[in-house]
């Protein structure tokens, strides 16, 4: 039996229903395996905070930036994606109260992991908000998320990844990546890449990609991740 008031302690919040907070952290293949489960997946919950965080984010931005749109989009994303938000999730241990299935429990891909734990974490969100309001929800995600911005800006992580790893690869080595398509499958209404990213003629790494761009973007951060220039 998970002991929710341990959640609630890390979260900094004790909830009126308890509910909301459990329900959060259920994941749809659970109820695959326990259809018989009081509550519903978080999946609900999850399009609500997705919205909190974004208005809370982009009110902070507005209110203490005078940067353009443009700068305040980046900075903005790299609040609320994936990565940010699975991060904080760990960091709150928000993992050990998953309901997930066996499947789940015993996957051992830290992408798929790390997908699941950042829908947690905006479910958490929502139910937050549903439970204590805006100004709780506002506190919370200040604490947890907005808190690493400074470090965001500091290390440029707002940049896209192939911005990112060209900027450092000029910096440290004193070449411009190239990407070359290694592999193109499926038919055209269904297209896969694999593209591969160079340091003159050294294959750092290759990413994929249902478009050039898009697998261009997971080679830079794959390159990245392997260089350890993040």
């Amino acid at each position: 039996m998970k002991s929710f008031s341990k959640l609630e302690n890390k979260l900094g919040v004790d909830f009126d229903n308890k509910d909301l907070i459990k329900q959060a952290v259920v994941h749809r293949s659970y109820l695959n395996e326990h259809p018989e489960f009081e509550l519903d997946h978080n999946e609900r919950l999850e399009f609500l905070g997705d919205a909190v965080l974004e208005l809370v984010v982009t009110e902070h931005l507005y209110k203490n930036f005078p940067n353009p749109e443009g700068e305040l989009t980046n900075w903005r994303a790299s609040l609320v994606n994936s990565t940010m938000l699975s991060t904080v999730a760990r960091e709150l241990d928000v993992e050990s109260f998953l309901y997930l299935s066996k499947g789940e429990t015993q996957d051992t891909n830290i992408k798929a992991r790390n997908y699941i734990l950042a829908n947690a974490m905006e479910a958490i969100i929502g139910s937050i908000y549903l439970d204590k309001g805006y100004a709780v929800s506002q506190k919370f995600i200040a604490d947890n998320i907005i808190s690493k911005l400074d470090e965001i800006l500091e290390n440029k992580l707002y940049q896209d990844p192939k911005s990112r790893f060209q900027e450092i690869a000029q910096d440290k080595e004193g070449v411009t990546p190239t990407y070359k398509v290694i592999e193109e499958s499926g038919p055209d209404h269904d297209k896969h890449f694999i593209v591969g990213v160079f340091l003159k003629k050294e294959l750092v790494a290759k990413g994929e990609g249902s478009s050039k761009q898009e697998a261009q973007v997971n080679a830079a951060q794959e390159a990245l991740d392997i260089k350890n220039w993040e």
